[in-house]
């Protein structure tokens, strides 16, 4: 049944469509001229098309038109001056030089100019080697520009023709990566879990949930279209994600000492139940992002009232001597955690209309980055400060290294695959260079052995023919989902093509390995001793941040103890601050441990950081929404309190040479902390956690900041 489920959503998913859709176009022209009796003029078109499919990224659909546009002009280039100069072993040295290092330094615009830039490298990789005469090199780069616009325009239109499918794919799969959080987080409850290995998935989930909502975010908040009052189904998928966010961060910020509550309720069997009532919402929240992905409507499966109803007759049955009050408080936050599942549940079924009110187009694009495209920040990023000049230098150097072995050393007809294993494996950070480079290996061949079975077994073309799309689909299909497997789908598709155009299949594939061999070891090589900018280096920045975030929550906590309001939109944007940071910090750390021994730094201190990091934010987010719904005063003392954690965390800042840091904004100069009146213990209690957390981070930063 779990099986089933999987495969259901792989088959509605966004990468499946995305695979289906690039395969069909940039097959189509070849197959067309071949049957024309022009196999040359289609491959030629398609090499087109699939150079602006690495463009093609998720967004709207401005975006995807914009990169698209960049992306046939840069090619369009590319393809005349490699046609120029590859007739010169010298002067095509020089282009690789300066083309590897100029499209490299697109990262600085994002990654949808990122795309644009690999692109443009991938032609001149690809056309290294195909010397015609000068004057067929213009008629080949407007083939090519013909290719890529043909790919340009089906795909704009194919996104007018279903303009909801990609934010409904992304949003279900933003939906089931929550579920997976909720499912572990439910594993907290089992007394015979490992705590820190939960913790340790919960970190690096976190960071996939967050990498799904900011797909999602860049979809639909940057989509006029969608946003519209009037469309039913954009405002359905927009305040579906909004609460799906809402409900995620209510799960970040419930928190508890597990430990104690294994130790005080393990032999009741309750926390089993509440682990399983946990589970139950995590599959509710799957099925409904796998109907959202099918476009389908979904009957809910599991009663969840029901079952809170039954949580609470057997926690009310327990003895008193239990003291059961934590156990309530966690039946608080399940009751909500139930709700906002039931009120998702209600936008599909047809039976209401969504009440909530959508903000307006402007409010939404605060949740989303915008990048400028100027001179300036190309200008600015040329110096030895910058992260992309080094690697963009990083990049050049190892392309000239490259390609002088592919004309010393390389044997066969396909030596520029030295150069596409560098620009394709070659990234920023150590830990994702090292990690592309052991997949491409692996899945070069693993998929090599595949190939040529299928070659040495089957003599039918078309049934040939057939396989070759098949992997051409596994390709595109998990180009982005997983590198190891798109390298296996994509051998035997490269293996069978050459077969095709009358090349040894047998060569063919020991000379790929060759190369990508040398490929491989030279990007490393290159990662590990060019410019290398270890990851140990950027945590303290990575902490300042969270740092900060946690002090504008505070910031904000005390203007609301005061009995003073902010903002719905302000408070969500904090929140999202402050979560984002944190999935960053994780992200960065996981980098790190992936890093060489030597080059790591204070990883068992940071690593508590970090926990005690998300302890302390979801304690923090735990406290202010349950006082930003609460019309109360609290008394000096809490604000005295939380001013003593501020003060923590800003000594904090200093010991990560962070000295300025002041949010003048974060509380407003007409805020009166005199204005209290009422009390709370549990609140009390809450603070003094905090504080002795904030005290805890700050003997762990002074530790890791000498």
């Amino acid at each position: 049944m779990k099986q089933a489920h999987k495969i259901r959503y792989f088959l509605f998913s966004q990468y499946l469509a995305d695979g289906v859709r690039i395969t069909l176009e940039i097959v189509i022209p070849a197959i067309v001229f071949s049957y024309l009796g022009h196999l040359e003029i289609g491959i030629i078109l398609s090499l087109g098309a699939l150079c602006v499919s690495i463009s093609d990224g998720p967004g709207p659909v401005v975006h995807k038109r914009n990169g698209m546009l960049y992306c046939n002009i840069f090619i369009f280039i590319s393809a005349i001056l490699t046609g120029l100069c590859n007739q010169n072993i010298i002067l095509m040295g020089i282009l690789i030089l300066a083309a590897s290092f100029f499209f490299t330094m697109f990262s600085v615009y994002g990654n949808r100019a990122t795309s644009v830039g690999f692109a443009a490298l991938l032609l001149m990789v690809l056309r290294m080697t195909d010397k015609v005469p000068a004057q067929e090199v213009f008629i080949q780069s407007i083939l090519i520009l013909s290719g890529g616009v043909w790919y340009m325009l089906v795909a704009l239109l194919l996104f007018r023709v279903t303009p909801f499918r990609p934010a409904q794919r992304s949003l279900g799969d933003c939906i089931h990566e929550t579920s997976k959080y909720l499912m572990i987080k439910s594993e907290m409850y089992n007394p015979q879990s490992d705590l820190d290995e939960l913790y340790d998935k919960l970190l690096k989930q976190q960071i996939s949930v967050n990498e799904k909502q900011d797909a999602v975010r860049e979809i639909l908040f940057k989509n006029r279209s969608l946003l519209k009052e009037s469309t039913l189904t954009g405002r359905l998928l927009v305040l579906t994600f909004v609460d799906i966010v809402d409900m995620f961060e209510h799960i970040m910020a419930t928190w508890y000492d597990y430990a104690s509550l294994r130790e005080r309720f393990s032999d009741t069997g309750i926390l089993g139940e509440i682990s399983l009532f946990i589970k139950n919402i995590a599959h509710e929240l799957d099925n409904i992002g796998e109907a959202i992905q099918a476009n389908k409507v979904y009957r809910k499966q599991f009663d969840l009232a029901a079952g809170l109803k039954d949580l609470k007759q057997k926690i009310d049955e327990l003895p008193d001597a239990q003291s059961t009050m934590m156990l309530k408080k966690i039946l608080v936050h399940l009751r909500s955690l139930g709700e906002k599942t039931d009120e998702i549940l209600k936008y599909f079924q047809g039976s209401t209309s969504p009440k909530g009110n959508l903000r307006s187009n402007r409010d939404y694009s605060k949740f989303v980055t915008h990048q400028k495209i100027n001179g300036a920040i190309f200008k600015n990023n040329l110096n030895f400060k910058s992260n992309i000049f080094r690697h963009s230098l990083r990049v050049m150097i190892t392309c000239g290294v490259g390609y002088a072995f592919s004309q010393l050393f390389a044997q066969g007809h396909h030596s520029y695959w030295i150069l596409m294993t560098i620009i394709i494996i070659l990234k920023p950070a150590f830990s994702l260079t090292k990690q592309k480079n052991s997949d491409r290996l692996l899945g070069t061949i693993g998929g090599g052995i595949i190939g040529l079975l299928l070659l040495f077994l089957i003599k039918d073309k078309t049934i040939l023919f057939v396989f070759m799309l098949f992997f051409m689909l596994g390709t595109y299909t998990f180009k982005t989902l997983n590198y190891i497997v798109m390298v296996i789908f994509l051998t035997p598709y490269i293996l069978i093509l050459f077969h095709f155009l009358g090349l040894g299949a047998l060569n063919v594939a020991s000379e790929r390995l060759l190369d990508t061999a040398i490929g491989s070891a030279l990007a490393f090589l290159a990662s590990y001793f060019l410019f290398p900018k270890w990851e140990s280096e950027n945590l303290q920045k990575y902490m300042a941040d969270v740092l900060k975030a946690n002090i504008r929550y505070l910031q904000k906590l005390k203007i609301i103890f005061t009995g003073n309001k902010i903002s719905t939109l302000d408070y969500k944007l904090m929140r999202k601050e402050l979560f984002v940071s944190t999935a960053n910090l994780s992200a960065a750390l996981h980098r790190m441990l992936s890093e060489p021994k030597s080059k790591q730094s204070h990883a068992k201190e940071i690593y508590e950081f970090v926990v005690l990091n998300n302890v302390l934010s979801s304690n923090i987010a735990s406290l202010t929404a349950a006082a930003y719904n609460d019309e109360r005063y609290y008394p000096k003392q809490f604000l005295i309190m939380v001013d003593n954690s501020i003060s923590l965390l800003r000594r904090d800042l200093q010991q990560l040479d962070e000295p300025d840091f002041i949010d003048d904004k974060a509380i407003p100069p007409n805020v009166s902390f005199d204005n209290v009146k009422r009390t709370n213990s549990d609140v009390k209690e809450q603070l003094d956690f905090i504080y002795k957390v904030t005290f805890d981070i700050s003997k762990l930063t002074s530790i890791i900041s000498t």
